[in-house]
This record gives C-alpha cells, sequence and structure tokens, in this order.
C-alpha cells in the first residue's frame, strides 16, 4: 500500500478520486490500495530563536546574525492533529512507500520533507506525481 501526501485536503480529495481512495477516513482517504492525506500547508517550522538561546528572545543588533549550529524544527500547535495522523500513517505497517505528492515547487517539497523527518518516516519515498494543480 501507498501512503500518498498532498499539501492541502483539496488536491487530496482531488488525487483520491483519481486513486480511487474513496472511503473518508479521520485526516485521510483510503481505497484502491492507497491512503491519501495532506499536511495542511506547513505543519512543522522552525523553532524560534529563544528556543536556541534566551538571549536571543530579545532583538539586538548585538546578537545579530542569529545563526545556530544545528537548526531545529517543531510542530506547529494549530496542526498538531493532523501532523499525528500523517505520522501514524507513515508508521502503519500496512504502508510501502510514501508518495510525495505536494506542488511541484521547492517549498511543496521542503513541506513534505521536514513532516517526513520530523515523524522518523525511513520508508521508501516516491518523488512528485508530477501534478500540476491550479485553482
Amino acid at each position: 500500500m501507498e501512503l500518498v501526501i498532498a499539501e492541502k485536503p483539496s488536491v487530496a480529495q482531488s488525487i483520491a478520486a483519481v486513486l480511487g481512495a474513496t472511503q473518508r477516513k479521520d485526516g485521510y482517504l483510503e481505497g484502491n490500495d492507497y491512503l491519501v492525506s495532506w499536511c495542511v500547508g506547513h505543519l512543522v517550522e522552525l523553532v524560534q530563536p529563544e528556543s536556541y538561546e534566551e538571549a536571543w528572545k530579545k532583538w539586538s543588533y548585538d546578537n545579530l546574525p542569529i545563526i545556530p549550529q544545528e537548526w531545529q524544527h517543531e510542530v506547529k500547535s494549530d496542526t498538531k492533529a493532523q501532523y499525528q495522523i500523517l505520522k501514524k500513517l507513515m508508521h502503519d505497517d500496512r504502508v510501502d512507500a510514501v508518495v510525495c505528492a505536494t506542488d511541484a515547487g521547492r517549498e511543496g517539497e521542503l513541506i513534505f520533507r521536514l513532516t517526513y523527518n520530523m515523524a522518523g518516516c525511513r520508508k521508501v519515498t516516491l518523488s512528485s506525481l508530477f501534478i500540476s494543480y491550479y485553482n
């Protein structure tokens, strides 16, 4: 079974319709040997500067540039529920591969990769389905 991850719900629904994943679940669609879900935009973001050093909490020219040794990320509080669904799906034993079906630009790939890495997923990933989506 393949898990297909889109950038937003409307795109996931369109992809699911084409793939025959018609069963609605909480945060994803399932059917025809596919699970189709979405990221709701940026699920994972860079942590705030004060997470690295307390001195970076308040802006000061003396502290610039703010460049941490290693960039850290966190799940956004308002998208935590959808992130948990994606994480659970990525670790589902039925899933053999994860398909990145986000927008074809760098931002779409970044949204997918940050979520994939934060979830600790190590399953085979397939690149974009080369779907161009226009509203």
